[in-house]
């Protein structure tokens, strides 16, 4: 239970590069990422490449600053729960955010094979409009 929950802390609790590096190499290649309905990148995304196209190229490009910050961990065997607050600043309208946030990660053979993000979407979409 230690190593997935350290394996999930690796991927928020250093640089945005390190966080990155870190992600990358411990998703499952045919990961399964759900972003919360409501949210501005809501759906499920299967694969690697399909998961950093479809939201962590859009929230390096679409915000300033945009930040995932954990407070509390829980885990359970194979599922590894961050709960926590986003922040930055949509690019489009100058306005900034600040957002409540759950993730769900399972964890598999030392890869994350899926992730379902809750979210406080109103507050994203205040920032957005």
């Amino acid at each position: 239970m230690a190593g997935n929950l350290d394996l999930i802390r690796k991927t928020y609790e250093g640089t945005s590069e390190e966080n990155g590096r870190n992600l990358l190499a411990v998703l499952s290649p045919d990961v399964e990422w759900t972003e919360a309905k409501g949210f501005p990148y809501a759906g499920t995304y299967t694969g690697v490449e399909a998961l950093m196209a479809g939201v962590f190229h859009r929230l390096a490009t679409e915000w300033i600053g945009y930040r995932a910050e954990v407070h509390t961990y829980v885990a359970d065997g194979g599922r590894v729960a961050a709960f926590g607050v986003y922040s930055g600043t949509y690019r489009a309208t100058g306005k900034a955010m600040t957002a409540a946030f759950a993730h769900l990660y399972e964890v598999g053979g030392g890869r994350i094979v899926r992730m379902t993000q809750y979210a406080d979407t109103a507050m994203v979409a205040k920032a957005m409009s």
